[in-house]
């Protein structure tokens, strides 16, 4: 990743938020409240990430998704011990871009996960 290019492309809570791990603010985001049918794509490279088949709303101010878009290849999850907590954070598998964090408080008629995902680092492609 060319950071002085992704300065300039990006917006700076965007920057934030795929390039150095910040959260935007609860209740915040851009696709909170998104209900259209499309796919949730990397802010940064573009990669599919997340499908609109998938968004449930989780009351937690972030968009939440209960699976990925294909298990192999769009998110990594790693172990993320800041902040005095111990959590799963989800960055993008094909530019290493933070998204969120994922949790074992999910639906549990699906996958029983919730990808909590900040709208920041998302472009939103409809279908």
């Amino acid at each position: 990743m060319d950071k002085k290019a992704l300065k300039k492309r990006l917006s700076a809570q965007q920057y934030a938020v795929a390039c150095e791990g910040s959260t935007e603010p609860p209740f915040t985001g851009e696709y909170l409240y998104n209900h259209e049918t499309g796919m949730y794509n990397c802010v940064v490279c573009d990669n599919p990430l997340f499908s609109s088949e998938t968004k449930f709303d989780s009351g937690t101010g972030w968009p939440s998704f209960w699976d990925s878009a294909k298990k192999v290849g769009s998110v990594i999850e790693k172990v993320d011990n800041s902040l005095g907590m111990h959590r799963t954070e989800v960055v993008c598998a094909k530019c290493g871009a933070h998204l969120g964090h994922v949790f074992d408080d999910g639906p549990r008629e699906h996958t029983g996960l919730r990808y909590c995902i900040n709208s920041a680092a998302l472009k939103f492609e409809k279908k």
